[in-house]
């Protein structure tokens, strides 16, 4: 009986040591899957709050500006650029449709001396450094409240009036003017097709943000302010008293919704039908629907006020990824980080990528400034909640400053280590054929080779140190692979290698083994 016992302990420990042993060697053969994360920021021209850092600098500084920006991007180990190329119905690249815009060269129309693209040139150098390039238009808005200069001949506030309504101090495309929304879907239409763009993206602005109505009096009548301020009706009259005496019933809220539904709609299918693998994003206003709020949270009503029916838009599937700008810090119960990106997950029935919006630019030198744990706090939160998987940063200026050392934060912290962009399959799910790996003679590199057929943007590079994997990501462009060893983890043993295509496919794994255990 003893020596039954003594055979079965024996069998169970080799077992045990067997698996303990597998594992190590499981380990050691495959690395684990490439970490995933949208890591992006928003870079705003508008009033030139990230660039250029005013209008009308020289074509040079424009360029090294924009190189610094890429630069540390790139070494905060970054994945994407949200570049703002329409401000207000203007253009920062050459267009036939609208005028170049004054934040680049001063004045409205005025092309930059000697011409370059800036576009070109962002697209150009964003992917050189391994950088996803998405170009933000602004929909409707047509003059900013702080342009300075005249009004182009060719802005459509000038070739087509009817489109275009005054608003306070501001000038907005009227969303239920046909000419409105074809010029929109046009301009979009045409960086589409002309430029090697990853995606397209709109902000928050829809049907402009309410502001007060005038109060006025009588002369001799004193002015009594009325205990809830009234706001300024949007002047869409005379597009909805066409709607109306041709027989339509909606209410006129349900209208304005309609409006922009339909340009959300058509800008989806138009991006897919032009090139497939450019992905749509929407940022709008963080706060859902009031009828479908979690219990506590309260706040402006997008819905209402800007018309955005967001939730139909996910529903629907008419965009790839949302941002909902989730611009409140922990103190704010009312608007609940967590609460919110919940929210925003549970109303995605067709799994489409949610990517919620930061508010770095909150981290300053005033008294109200955040601290900068609250960013890094928030991407904390994002990443413990399934189905977010990534995040965008308000704005590229707090960054590249590095406000109270929040790029030191970001680097030592969340973004130690390089991240794919998550995989967008209703797009396209076809992997890229699996590369081809080779050591150079003098055997301190290895050459990378992408497979036949479809073209890939990047590689993911796993490297085995015996005891640790290290992941890397390295741009397609670049197929030498360095094979030298990591000061911290020693001698490099392994390589593992895959192809990635433009949507995030990722294509089987090619391995070389540099040293084996007994270091020959």
């Amino acid at each position: 009986m003893k020596r039954l016992q003594w055979v079965l302990s024996a069998l169970i420990a080799g077992l045990f040591g067997l698996s303990l042993a597998w594992y190590f060697f499981d380990q050691k053969k495959s690395p684990p899957p490439a970490p995933r994360e949208f890591r992006a920021v928003w870079v705003a021209t508008v009033a030139n709050i990230d660039w250029p850092s005013k209008p009308g600098l020289p074509v040079e500084q424009q360029r090294a500006e924009a190189l610094a920006i890429l630069e540390r991007a790139q070494a905060l180990k970054l994945n994407a650029i949200i570049l703002q190329v329409r401000p207000a119905a203007d253009a920062l690249y050459a267009s036939e449709l609208e005028p170049w815009s004054e934040y680049l060269t001063g004045a409205q129309g005025r092309a930059p001396t000697p011409f370059y693209d800036p576009l070109e040139f962002w697209v150009t150098e964003a992917h050189r450094r391994g950088l996803e390039l998405h170009a933000w238009f602004n929909p409707y808005r047509a003059r900013h409240n702080t342009a300075k200069s005249p009004l182009a001949a060719t802005h459509i506030a000038q070739t087509n009036p009817e489109a275009v309504k005054a608003y306070g101090d501001l000038l907005w495309m009227d969303p239920a003017e046909p000419f409105a929304a074809r010029r929109t879907l046009a301009v979009i239409s045409d960086v589409v097709r002309r430029y090697d763009i990853d995606g397209v993206h709109i902000d928050d602005y829809f049907y402009p943000y309410p502001i007060a109505a005038p109060v006025t009096a009588a002369a001799g009548v004193p002015v009594i302010k009325p205990a809830t301020t009234p706001e300024l009706d949007f002047p869409d009259e005379p597009a909805w008293q066409r709607y109306r005496a041709a027989g339509g019933k909606a209410e006129r809220a349900e209208w304005r919704r309609q409006q922009v539904n339909q340009l959300v709609e058509k800008i989806y299918r138009t991006i897919h039908t032009i090139k497939p693998r450019v992905r749509f994003g929407v940022s709008p206003f963080g706060i859902g629907r009031p009828q479908l709020r979690p219990r506590g949270i309260a706040g402006f009503s997008q819905y209402d006020k800007l018309y955005a029916d967001v939730e139909l838009w996910l529903e629907k599937g008419w965009l790839d990824y949302l941002a909902p700008q989730l611009y409140w810090p922990k103190e704010k119960k009312a608007q609940d980080f967590a609460v919110l990106l919940k929210y925003w997950i549970e109303r995605n029935p067709t799994q489409r990528h949610i990517w919620p919006g930061l508010f770095t630019s909150s981290i300053n030198d005033t008294p109200k400034s955040w601290a900068p744990e609250e960013i890094t706090r928030q991407i904390d939160l994002t990443r413990a909640q399934r189905g977010a998987t990534g995040h965008i940063h308000f704005s590229m200026i707090a960054l590249l400053q590095g406000r109270r050392g929040i790029d030191a934060r970001l680097s030592a912290g969340p973004y130690a280590q390089d991240a794919l962009v998550p995989a967008t399959p209703w797009l396209d799910a076809t992997v890229p054929p699996v590369p081809t790996l080779k050591r150079a003679s003098g055997g301190a590199t290895a050459m990378i080779a992408a497979g036949v057929g479809k073209p890939v943007v990047a590689y993911a590079v796993w490297r085995w140190y015996g005891e640790h994997w290290k992941f890397s990501v390295q741009r397609a462009s670049d197929t030498r692979l360095s094979l030298g060893a990591d000061p911290k983890l020693g001698k490099l043993k392994s390589v593992v290698v895959s192809a990635v295509d433009a949507v995030g496919n990722e294509s089987p794994r090619v391995r070389l083994d540099l040293v084996t255990d007994s270091g020959s």
